[in-house]
């Protein structure tokens, strides 16, 4: 088979061996995360006693053989240990989880019950609890398994104000980023030609930027203290960022301004940059002037088999979705082309140039440094963003749901996940919908008084009016369905629906055995093709015997005569016209 990713597995060494996660002082327990990274967890720090400590590096060293990420390993790790806290402050602490009470157990309910973040960690130390064989069972297992609420979320998708004064500051910071790139990318492509006078300032600051691009800085001259400070600012205009290395690349506050664009673009989730490939070109049927990119996204919690999807985008212009992938690769070509020449194996597109390149990198999770780039985006970053800009909260999850809900479909999660997480829950999508329930409700009531007898039940015939087939005519120059001689032109069936039609005893049996007859069409016609002719009048008629009463309405079926028959049989033929 063709066109599937990745590559044939193959069998591993014959001497290969995997190690467990449980260390053999039964104490330590290592976590290995997608990448192949390790991370110990040293339970002999709980402030427990030494039994429990081991009986909890058990569980969790079974429930890790499942996990891929060290964020999710660190996850429990807390929850373990507000657990172990909570069980070293009883006056009597137990010594295993085997020595767990019940009232231990109720109390730890009632300590976090009541929250958010304690339901979080009931629901992380639960499963934990139930791995030990001890707790399988028995009056304990049955309160830690209890039911716990569901937590309602807290987050709301942007008011649309909102949302466009958090899009017009990411689309400045990221402006002025693209232009100064571009421009100083023009100055050094053409002092790579030779264009520039040799001597010139240009010619002098495209020399600078050459070095730039091959090292990610510009030169540099240690000062007699023992700092560096950039060798040409004063050609350069300066000693920060934008007038030294941020000539050729992004900082990361504005590699961040980036992902808020495609987040509110596209509605990708924050974690998606960190991973995020450069996106690769396909042809675009039947155009010339345009580009389709292909774009796959990883989406790490739909799990089997699912985290990758493919999303294809097209640049047709300015506005178009596709045009802010090709001003993002413009943005991140240097970083791209740096990286790639310090040895880098991945070819990712969300690059930036930190602003301190000899920190250490110790996030596990995310991807390495290279040299003094670094890719994706952390949450700090987003945090750090929304801060500097006096918007109170990283953007990304608020414009996530705003891209939403705008699109009204599912965006990289299920139909279920839609509708209960992002659409329900949602204040404005409530409010908006409002009208859209309201002119549901006012077409349903239209519907419903159309499908009502409207006119009135008498005694008597009265005087003056006409008779028609299946009611009296009080007016018919008032029709609501007036022909063009300004009489009546509705089919006689319509009679029921208009406010000057007059039923009185005399109608009953044709009406009532009219109303049997169209029922037994609905057992002989197709459902939709009955619905579209009959279904109104056979609801008129429901609604006229409820007027008339049951008992009457029985009574004249036993009253019809040949006549009737013969003019019900013609009328549901089609053969009467008014």
């Amino acid at each position: 088979m063709t066109g599937r990713r990745g590559r044939r597995a193959v069998l591993p060494p014959p001497d290969h061996r995997t190690e467990p996660p449980l260390a053999p002082n039964g104490l330590m327990v290592r976590v290995v995360n997608k990448a192949g990274l390790e991370k110990d967890y040293d339970f002999a720090t709980l402030p427990v006693a030494e039994p429990m400590q081991r009986s909890l590096a058990e569980v969790f060293a079974a429930r890790s053989a499942r996990w891929t990420s060290h964020e999710t390993a660190q996850s429990y790790w807390v929850a373990l240990l507000a657990f172990a806290r909570f069980v070293s402050a009883m006056e009597d602490p137990p010594e295993d989880l085997g020595d767990l009470t019940v009232a231990m157990a109720k109390r730890w309910r009632v300590k976090n019950i009541s929250t958010s973040g304690g339901r979080s960690t009931m629901r992380h130390v639960r499963p934990l609890l139930k791995l030990d064989p001890r707790l399988t069972t028995g009056p304990v297992a049955e309160e830690l398994v209890r039911r716990l609420p569901a937590s309602e979320s807290t987050r709301q998708s942007y008011e649309e104000g909102e949302r466009e004064q958090v899009v017009l500051v990411a689309q400045r910071q990221f402006r002025s980023a693209l232009l100064r790139i571009r421009e100083n990318t023009v100055l050094l492509e053409t002092w790579r030609r030779g264009e520039q006078p040799e001597g010139s300032r240009d010619w002098r600051i495209g020399k600078v930027l050459d070095h730039l691009a091959q090292t990610g800085s510009v030169p540099h001259t240690r000062m007699p203290g023992g700092s560096l400070h950039p060798t040409h600012r004063t050609l350069l205009g300066g000693s920060g960022y934008a007038s030294t290395w941020g000539r050729l690349f992004l900082s990361r506050a504005e590699l961040t301004a980036l992902a808020v664009l495609l987040t509110d673009r596209f509605g990708w989730n924050l974690g998606v940059y960190d991973r995020l490939p450069v996106p690769t070109t396909a042809p675009s049927a039947g155009q010339t002037t345009s580009v389709t990119y292909q774009i796959q996204v990883e989406k790490r919690r739909q799990g089997g088999g699912l985290w990758f999807s493919t999303e294809n985008v097209t640049d047709t212009g300015a506005g178009s979705p596709g045009r802010l992938i090709t001003q993002a690769l413009e943005a991140t070509a240097w970083g791209r082309a740096l990286a790639a020449r310090l040895g880098s194996s991945t070819d990712l597109l969300m690059v930036a140039r930190r602003r301190y390149p000899d920190r250490l990198h110790r996030n596990t999770e995310r991807p390495p440094h290279v040299g003094p780039l670094s890719f994706g985006i952390s949450n700090g970053d987003a945090q750090n963003w929304a801060v500097s800009h006096g918007l109170g909260g990283s953007p990304f999850q608020r414009t996530r749901r705003t891209t939403v809900t705008r699109e009204g479909r599912p965006l990289q999660h299920t139909q279920g996940t839609h509708q209960s997480i992002y659409v329900l829950p949602d204040q404005r999508v409530r409010r908006e919908s409002q009208s859209v329930f309201e002119a549901g409700a006012r077409e349903a009531l239209e519907q419903a008084r159309a499908t009502v007898f409207a006119g009135h039940v008498a005694d008597k015939p009265g005087a003056g009016h006409e008779q028609t087939l299946v009611a009296d005519c009080s007016d018919e120059t008032a029709s609501p369905w007036p022909d063009a001689e300004g009489g009546c032109g509705a089919d006689f069936l319509l009679c029921l629906g208009c406010r000057n039609a007059h039923v009185h005893p005399g109608h009953h049996p044709r009406l009532a055995h009219l109303h049997q007859e169209l029922h037994s069409l609905r057992s002989v016609l197709p459902d939709l093709a009955w619905r579209e002719r009959w279904s109104d009048h056979a609801l008129r008629l429901e609604d006229l015997r409820e007027k008339v009463g049951p008992a009457a309405w029985s009574a004249a079926r036993t009253q019809v005569g040949d006549a009737d028959r013969a003019l019900v049989r013609l009328l549901l033929k089609g053969d009467l016209t008014p």
